[in-house]
C-alpha cells in the first residue's frame, strides 16, 4: 500500500511539474487546426476560381501521349542541324558560367556589408539587404525582357540577367553564411593585435570558402536550365530554338533538343557533385 501510495506521489509530482506534457492532444492544438483548416478553405477556393477542372486534365491525357509519341524517336534532322544545337548548347553553358560567376565576384565583397557581424554600420546593412531582396524578388525572366531592351537581343542579355538575378541571390546567403560563422577564431586574432580586416581574412574565410563555393557550384547546375530558358524571349542559346521548334511544331527535333539539354544538365551535375564533395573533404562516389 505504501509503494502504491509513493508511486501515486511521484505521478502526481511529475504531473505537476510537466502538465503541458499530460493534457490531451486537443489542448493546445487549436491554433494549429484552424490554420490547417484555413489553408485547406483557401486551397479548395483557389481551385475553384482557377477553373481547375479534372475532366480536362483526363481527356487531355489521351493528346498527351499522342504528342509523346509524334515526338519519338528523337531526332535533330541533319548533321548539321545537329551542330547547330550543339553550338547553341555550348552558348548556353557560356551564358550560365558568365553570368555565375559575375555575380558572385560582386557578392563576395557586398555579403560582408550585408552581415550583422562584419557590416560598416545598420543603415548599410539595411539597405544592403533591401536591395538583395529587390533583385531577388525579380524573376530572371522579367530581367531578361529588361536586359533585350537595353543592350538588344542576344547572349549578353542573358549573361546580365543571370547576373542580376543571381546576385540577389547570393546576397542573401552569403551574408547569412557570414553571420553564422564562428566567432571564436576572429576573436583569437584579435587578441594577438590582428586588425578587422586580418580577423577577416584569417577567422571568417577560411570558415566560407567551402560554403561558398558548393553554393557557387549549386547556382551554376541550376542557371544551365535557367539559362535555357531565357533563350526563349531572345536572350541567346537553345531556349530560342527550343521555341521555334515548339512554335512549328518540330517535335522530334525539339524531344532531341531536350534531350541534348537534359543530357548537359546532368553532366553539369555529376562533374560540380566531384568538385564540391572535393573542396568539403568527402571522397565523391
Amino acid at each position: 500500500m505504501s509503494a502504491h501510495l509513493a508511486a501515486s506521489e511521484r505521478a502526481l509530482a511529475l504531473r505537476q511539474r510537466y502538465g503541458a506534457h499530460f493534457q490531451p492532444l486537443y489542448r493546445g492544438r487549436m491554433r494549429s487546426l484552424l490554420f490547417a483548416f484555413v489553408a485547406l478553405a483557401v486551397f479548395l477556393y483557389g481551385l475553384h476560381s482557377l477553373d481547375m477542372s479534372y475532366a480536362r486534365v483526363a481527356g487531355g491525357l489521351g493528346e498527351l501521349g499522342a504528342m509523346v509519341a509524334r515526338m519519338l524517336p528523337p531526332h535533330p534532322g541533319s548533321w548539321s542541324l545537329a551542330g547547330v544545337y550543339l553550338y547553341a548548347m555550348l552558348e548556353t553553358l557560356a551564358i550560365a558560367l558568365l553570368g555565375t560567376l559575375m555575380a558572385a565576384i560582386v557578392a563576395f565583397p557586398l555579403g560582408f556589408l550585408a552581415a550583422r557581424n562584419t557590416t560598416l554600420n545598420r543603415v548599410v546593412q539595411f539597405f544592403a539587404r533591401r536591395s538583395f531582396d529587390t533583385l531577388r524578388g525579380v524573376d530572371i525572366l522579367i530581367w531578361a525582357l529588361v536586359w533585350i531592351n537595353v543592350v538588344g537581343l542576344g547572349p549578353f542579355a542573358g549573361v546580365l540577367a543571370l547576373f542580376m538575378s543571381d546576385l540577389g541571390s547570393f546576397g542573401k546567403l552569403f551574408s547569412e553564411a557570414i553571420e553564422a560563422a564562428d566567432d571564436k577564431p576572429v576573436e583569437g586574432v584579435l587578441s594577438t593585435g590582428g586588425s578587422g580586416l586580418t580577423a577577416v581574412r584569417f577567422g571568417i574565410l577560411p570558415q566560407l570558402l567551402p560554403v561558398l563555393l558548393s553554393q557557387v557550384l549549386y547556382a551554376f547546375e541550376s542557371n544551365t536550365r535557367s539559362a535555357s530558358i531565357v533563350g526563349i524571349v531572345g536572350a541567346g542559346g537553345i531556349g530560342l530554338i527550343l521555341s521555334e521548334q515548339i512554335r512549328t511544331l518540330e517535335l522530334q527535333q525539339m524531344a532531341f533538343v531536350i534531350l541534348l539539354i537534359w543530357a548537359t544538365v546532368s553532366l553539369i551535375d555529376y562533374f560540380c557533385s566531384r568538385v564540391r564533395f572535393a573542396i568539403i573533404g568527402v571522397r565523391a562516389l
